[in-house]
């Protein structure tokens, strides 16, 4: 963890005073070569570090497209697009990714765990891939395990866990490289109104502690335990208030 720390040292000047994520005029144009479709029309976003944002909408409202691009999974077709004062609309593929490996972490509504290892190798596994030495990362891993309420299911695989189970594992995994941000698309989507309450209760307990969390979902009940709501719909941001003023 120490090395990551290191590494990112120094840029933290150019991230003092700004926001972890600054969007301003995001458009994005889906060509199908018969058509083209404006899924987003100018979308200005700003999000503070430390926040806890959930953004909601209907299907086809553009949150996808938003979260995608939030991600760094994709580009957007006008724009610009800020994280921690890194530009990142405009880059390259591989470029991306590698603000991706660095900067987010990554919660899905299938949480994407690879069945046939443990849960322990799961989380493991992006430490793995990042280089830090095995001692370091076993004691890392232990301790997000631990700290998702998974102390005493790390040697169980996926199949042996339930749904809420697994997404603590996957909410772990994402916070293994110390993200500047993790990013949640629809993660109580798979999930019974008890499990989803639950996990809800994990990302406020990440939040109390200083983490980033963006929640893309379409229940209201869920978002209102954020601090703040963005609605979008037609690729336009709509509303953008704390939480307690939601109706």
């Amino acid at each position: 963890m120490s090395s990551r720390r290191e590494k990112t040292a120094d840029k933290t000047h150019e991230e003092d005073g700004r926001p972890i994520i600054e969007m301003q005029g995001i458009r994005k144009v889906y060509d199908t070569g018969k058509v083209k479709v404006e899924a987003l029309k100018g979308v200005d976003l700003k999000i503070e570090k430390g926040e806890f944002v959930a953004i909601v909408g209907p299907s086809g409202s553009g949150k996808s497209t938003l979260m995608n691009l939030l991600g760094c999974l994709d580009t957007p077709s006008g724009g610009d697009y800020f994280i921690g004062g890194e530009k990142v609309a405009g880059l390259s593929r591989d470029q991306l990714a590698d603000v991706r490996n660095r900067r987010v972490g990554f919660v899905f509504q299938a949480f994407n765990l690879l069945p046939q290892i443990s849960a322990f190798e799961n989380v493991e596994m992006p430490l793995v891939f990042g280089g830090v030495p095995p001692k370091v990362r076993r004691a890392k891993t232990a301790e997000l395990l631990t700290k998702v309420g998974l102390g005493d299911r790390m040697d169980h695989k996926p199949t042996e866990l339930s749904g809420g189970q697994m997404q603590r594992v996957a909410i772990a995994r994402a916070l293994a490289m110390d993200p500047d941000i993790v990013l949640a698309d629809e993660p109580t989507g798979n999930l019974d109104t008890t499990s989803g309450t639950d996990i809800m209760g994990v990302f406020l307990d990440l939040w109390k502690q200083g983490s980033t969390l963006i929640v893309i979902t379409h229940d209201l009940a869920l978002a209102r335990r954020a601090s703040r709501i963005v609605e979008i719909r037609d690729g336009r941001i709509v509303s953008d208030r704390p939480a307690e003023e939601a109706a």
